[in-house]
């Protein structure tokens, strides 16, 4: 039986425009961000089921883009799945931090359990990130239980951040790309995955 995961990365943020760290803090939609997501929505290209069920990470930035795509809609919001703390450089622009003993050797380590200054490691980001598509993968696959005798397929849609949706397809196709964040979407872009049986078959970016 098919179904669907839609995987939709936040707008454009304030953070984004000024070119900040920022993962763990909770920044709104900039205006550019309200704007475009309105004319993207405006074009349709937002997947969209009757029997969708909507999730988001509770930060301000996906909440913000939920009701902008979608409306108000009830939905279940999975912490797991929000973006990596950056700590001491949240909220830092590259000139703020380079050079400084803290920042080279986070940046140059090639161990990703090294985590920057009272923030997240690489290692412990992707792990809480797999626990929480986990968590979004069997909520998934009540919704395809409870809709078996329906004729529409089941769909569930998530907003959450750019480094979560790399590292959940990265875990699926682990050899396509050579990068890590080759997989991030732009700011209110995403993936349609196709499942089929409870297995995911294909990816759409959008």
């Amino acid at each position: 039986m098919k179904s669907k995961i839609i995987l939709i990365r936040h707008g454009i943020t304030t953070g984004n425009v000024q070119q900040l760290y920022y993962g763990g803090t909770d920044v709104p939609l900039a205006e550019k961000g309200i704007n475009e997501l309105k004319r993207l929505a405006g074009e349709g290209i937002y997947p969209y089921s009757e029997e969708a069920r909507f999730y988001t990470t509770g930060m301000t930035r996906t909440e913000q883009t939920l009701k902008l795509i979608y409306g108000d809609r009830e939905h279940e919001v999975i912490e797991d799945l929000r973006e990596l703390n950056f700590g001491i450089f949240e909220m830092k622009h590259y000139s703020e931090v380079e050079g400084t003993p803290e920042y080279e050797a986070w940046i140059n380590a090639t161990d990703e359990s090294i985590p920057p200054p009272e923030g997240e490691s690489i290692m412990n980001f992707k792990k809480r990130i797999r626990r929480g598509f986990k968590n979004l993968m069997v909520k998934h696959e009540l919704d395809v239980l409870r809709l078996r005798n329906h004729e529409e397929e089941a769909m569930s849609i998530c907003i959450c951040h750019g480094g979560v949706i790399s590292g959940i397809l990265n875990d699926i196709w682990p050899d396509r790309y050579e990068y890590f964040y080759s997989w991030i979407p732009d700011p209110g872009h995403g993936y349609i995955l196709t499942l089929d049986d409870a297995k995911i078959v294909d990816d759409e970016r959008f």
